[in-house]
């Protein structure tokens, strides 16, 4: 049985939890919110409150890491599309990680498995691997990526960074912020989405091939035009098409999902898609 720390327990954390205790670990799970312990400790999750801030982390956090081994990170940036840090302060997700990896540093935790994002990428044109170098073009982009660096450089544990691209569940699925808008952009554009079924499952897998010290891009190996895709799936969901410009993109943005298929050996349920 392995000890297993998740520092975020919502839309993705909770069920990850869920699953991992499923398959005989014992979970740590964390949530900002004190009505949500009991929904935790009600899924047999050892609950427990912790806050990371840009100015401190809460002393719950040596509580909420003791004696696990792997430590998965997923919180997200929140930052505004505006927001910039052209001065140490502004920089508030960065400044939760640094300051959050003291705590790791004197834990039992040897590794650490950050959730990322393929928005590190920015609008890159063509093929993107984990060889390609970050561009990000959004705050929370660029935050991300030096976060990652951040955990990479720390010599007290090892760290796997797992860049996630557009995700969608069940409860979740950008149609049904799309249906029936008009003059949406980038018609033409390739999707680069990840359910969140398979985000757990690739998780499972990291941590049961001790796949430590890596990078990789999460996204399904299915790529349609973003026109034909949301029309798609506003018609199965009953939604209004949402209804395109004919202006054509010049985002040809395709993120390969090749390394998590040879070498993880992972296949995608592409009928969640």
């Amino acid at each position: 049985m392995t000890k297993i720390s998740i520092l975020g327990c919502g839309w993705l954390g909770l069920p990850l939890a869920k699953t991992l205790i499923a398959t005989g670990n014992s979970v740590n799970g964390s949530t900002t919110s004190e009505n949500k312990l009991s929904i935790l400790k009600d899924a047999g999750i050892n609950s427990f409150l912790v806050t990371v801030e840009s100015e401190s982390v809460s002393e719950n956090t040596t509580n909420f890491l003791a004696e696990s081994e792997i430590l998965i990170i997923d919180i997200p940036p929140k930052l505004r599309a505006n927001q910039s840090f052209s001065t140490p302060l502004e920089m508030t997700f960065v400044n939760k990680i640094k300051n959050l990896i003291p705590f790791i540093a004197k834990s039992t935790v040897k590794k650490v498995l950050f959730v990322s994002s393929t928005s590190v990428y920015g609008d890159e044109n063509g093929l993107v691997t984990e060889e390609t170098s970050p561009n990000p073009d959004t705050e929370s982009g660029k935050q991300l990526v030096l976060a990652e660096k951040l955990l990479q450089e720390n010599q007290n544990f090892d760290t796997t960074i797992l860049r996630f691209g557009g995700l969608i569940g069940e409860d979740r699925h950008p149609v049904k912020f799309l249906a029936g808008k008009e003059n949406l952009d980038n018609p033409d554009a390739p999707i680069n989405l990840i359910h969140q079924n398979d985000c757990i499952g690739i998780i499972d897998e990291i941590i049961n091939q001790s796949k430590w010290n890596e990078v990789f891009n999460a996204v399904a190996p299915f790529h349609p035009t973003r026109e034909d895709y949301y029309t798609q799936k506003a018609i199965e969901m009953n939604l209004p098409e949402p209804k395109f410009s004919s202006e054509k993109s010049n985002i040809k943005k395709v993120v390969s999902s090749e390394k998590i298929e040879n070498y993880l050996n992972y296949k995608f349920c592409l009928d969640n898609y």
